[in-house]
């Protein structure tokens, strides 16, 4: 009977084209809008010039918190509009929602969202005791606003749940502009188009929480990658952060360079997703390697190996030497001097070997610069020998040679190239990830971050136009980051000036981008990162 009657009112009515025709264009706006608070608005704007309703406000669903929480509201006789969109965020208190309550359901849109029924009333003056409408009525006597008609109807989704509430205030004539009451004819095309904007607003709803989703999984990622190492907590972070600066100093950019460059919405969160997954790949490198504070180190620091065997060398001498002291001693005729010879030829290989051990120990400490002379004197040591259970051992392995010897750095070529492999692991670990359309491109820009517009970079030794901006941009931040981290075990914090003049040879010799290099110092961004991360015992420049 109920659908009967619904079908007589909608017939009558739907002869107004001009219904017809909004209805469609609602129908089209609501099912292309993906963002959540612009659906709301052009649901709330568009029912209410439907009903010619003069204010308005729309409530969202908060299922944790057991509440409705104001989204938008419209006044249009007061010229009152707050929402996210308007730039003025509603401020009024969410509306709790208490099955048990019984003052909950007394307030009409609390009683809409618990019993998921329309409430239409004529004039919130005559009502009596089944809702309590003090609230409005405490309004009107604050503002002067006059509220009288009123049609609350609760928005559902495809699974008939409720997920916020739509209330519509003094629908007015269109031609005296008297105030009216909502009509049958009112609440069930707004219904309607509640209904369709209920299923729009689900389905934005979801497509947000796989964003976030994805979006919290790949922190999460990025966040476990990180703290592989106490050293590297929050460089991946900090990239992102810095490679977003970057991204919006391009945008804001008058420089010829970048003014066909323009990245949106969906660019920029590929941009922020691509710099949180560019060091996905090191979950493959061993923790020694990310960490690698000196050139022994592996698992633990072999130098303290090296130390207990040159303090077993030191044993073996003295033994030898207190061998040959009493041979001495138990031959006759006079032995004073060949006692104290032998003395000082003790003292002189004790002195030189712990001399060799002192320089091993510098040579393992600095990631600086090793000439060559120092390598020829690793390589000397490590042929000496020293005999124990009647076996020959060298005094440094093959491996610690090679270690030692490392001229810059703590990493041997062969670690380098593990370290390095992290790239094409992120490149093969991104490019299974099924992104959508608007984020296709993470991999290329994750996994291209170490190659240089010189082409000597890695891992497909890419240059020029082959490289991507956004690929661009994230080595620049992971350099510079790398640069003016505070807690690198390998090196000592670096001033901030010292990694200006590092980015400025690298610009120079073609390792980094030059326009970006010009615009991260000209438009202050390194300014700006380093007052927010840097230490400032590091910051020995104006900023």
């Amino acid at each position: 009977m109920r659908n009967t009657i619904k079908k007589q009112i909608f017939d009558k009515n739907l002869n107004n084209n001009s219904h017809i025709d909004k209805l469609i264009k609602i129908g089209m706006a609501l099912s292309s809008e993906k963002d959540i608070n612009k659906l709301l608005e052009i649901m709330l704007d568009n029912v209410m010039e439907i009903s010619n309703a003069d204010a308005g406000s729309l409530y969202v669903l908060d299922k944790k918190k057991k509440q409705l929480n104001f989204k938008i509201v419209r006044n249009y006789s007061m010229n009152i509009r707050m929402g996210e969109n308007d730039g003025n965020e509603c401020v009024l208190p969410p509306v709790p929602l208490e099955i048990n309550n019984e003052q909950n359901l007394k307030n009409v849109s609390s009683y809409v969202a618990i019993m998921g029924k329309s409430v239409n009333i004529n004039d919130v003056y005559d009502v009596k005791g089944i809702f309590d409408l003090s609230g409005p009525k405490k309004y009107d006597a604050i503002t002067g606003y006059r509220t009288k008609s009123m049609l609350v109807i609760p928005l559902k989704n495809h699974k008939n749940n409720i997920i916020g509430v739509l209330q519509l205030i003094n629908s007015q004539d269109i031609e005296t502009n008297e105030i009216i009451n909502f009509s049958s004819y009112d609440e069930y095309l707004i219904t309607s188009i509640a209904s369709l904007a209920a299923v729009a607003l689900t389905n934005a709803q979801l497509i947000q929480n796989l964003k976030e989703l994805i979006s919290a999984f790949i922190t999460s990622m990025a966040a476990a990658i990180d703290e592989k190492s106490p050293y590297t907590g929050g460089h991946i972070r900090r990239v992102v952060d810095l490679s977003m600066l970057i991204a919006k100093a391009i945008n804001k950019s008058d420089n010829q360079k970048f003014i066909d460059i323009v990245f949106n919405a969906d660019e920029l969160e590929e941009l922020r997703i691509a710099a949180w997954m560019h060091d996905v790949g090191k979950m493959t490198v061993p923790e020694y390697l990310i960490d690698k504070a000196t050139k022994l180190e592996k698992i633990i620091d072999r130098i303290d190996l090296v130390e207990t065997r040159f303090q077993l060398i030191e044993t073996l001498i003295q033994k030898d030497h207190l061998n040959e002291k009493i041979e001495l001693l138990n031959k006759e005729g006079h032995i004073e001097s060949h006692i104290k010879q032998l003395e000082k030829k003790f003292q002189l290989t004790v002195d030189s070997l712990r001399q060799d051990l002192n320089f091993i120990k510098s040579c393992n400490n600095t990631g600086d610069f090793m000439p060559e002379e120092n390598i020829a004197r690793i390589k000397k040591i490590g042929n000496k020998r020293y005999v124990f259970n009647n076996k020959s051992f060298p005094f440094l392995n093959d491996d610690e040679v090679e270690n030692l010897c490392i001229q810059k750095g703590t990493l041997t070529d062969k670690e380098r190239l593990i370290i390095e492999n992290h790239a094409k692991v992120t490149q093969k670990i991104t490019g299974e990830l099924p992104f959508p359309d608007e984020l296709s491109r993470v991999s290329e820009f994750a996994s291209n971050h170490h190659e240089r517009p010189d082409g000597k970079g890695y891992p497909n030794g890419f240059s020029g136009e082959q490289l991507a901006i956004q690929s661009r941009i994230i080595a620049i931040a992971d350099i510079f980051e790398a640069l003016t981290a505070k807690d690198r075990p390998y090196r000592e914090p670096m001033n901030l000036s010292k990694a200006i003049k590092i980015l400025e040879f690298m610009q120079k010799d073609n390792q980094i981008d030059r326009d970006i290099y010009e615009l991260f110092m000209n438009a202050g961004i390194y300014k700006q990162y380093a007052k927010r991360e840097i230490d400032p015992k590091q910051i020995d420049m104006e900023i």
